[in-house]
């Protein structure tokens, strides 16, 4: 694997996305994004000492149908009056040749879920204004019943209008506050 430079870094709200795919009807796909989080990445020099952390606001789900994202806002889903975050805090970093796997503890609806995000470290630069960066890339599939969110409505034709299986995604650039202590 590429050696990812050691120090802390924020997470760049304006070019990094966190989202989610889920199929609605059991013949599409629904894509959404959370428009509003902060977190913070320490890169280790034992990349197996680093740690990530991310706080989401519920209420800034955004799939582009307004009717469906005030949905996905109530007490059906998510309910951001009661439980206005999503969490994530890293447990473990396992790397294998080019193979980079975050393990950690995914909090929604406040109940936690360890959970492990396939990560592809996509490489460092300085942007024109001489900021240091990082990029990555992760997935992991969940299950939204394990987190309470359990609303569904069933089709005339069978199945269910929300699939159970969720996808997390990630597009990362995180900017560096802090070079590593030698």
């Amino acid at each position: 694997m590429t050696t990812v430079p050691a120090g802390t870094y924020t997470l760049d709200p304006t070019h990094t996305e966190i989202g989610f795919i889920t199929r609605h009807a059991g013949i599409a796909k629904v894509r959404g994004t959370f428009r509003e989080f902060e977190g913070t990445i320490t890169v280790a020099e034992d990349l197996a000492a680093s740690t990530a952390s991310v706080t989401i606001r519920t209420a800034s789900i955004d799939t582009g149908v307004e009717a469906r994202d005030n949905h996905l806002r109530s007490a059906d889903f998510f309910d951001v009056e009661t439980n206005p975050v999503i969490t994530f805090t890293s447990t473990a970093v396992h790397a294998s040749g080019d193979a980079l796997t975050l393990v950690g503890d995914l909090t929604i609806n406040g109940i936690t879920r360890s959970v492990e995000l396939e990560t592809e470290y996509n490489g460092a630069a300085t942007d024109p204004f001489g900021n240091q960066r990082i990029g990555f890339e992760a997935k992991t599939v969940i299950n939204r019943k394990d987190f309470n969110l359990t609303w569904n409505a069933a089709l005339e034709t069978g199945g269910v209008l929300v699939s159970e299986k969720v996808t997390i995604v990630l597009e990362v650039s995180a900017v560096l506050l802090q070079p590593a202590v030698a």
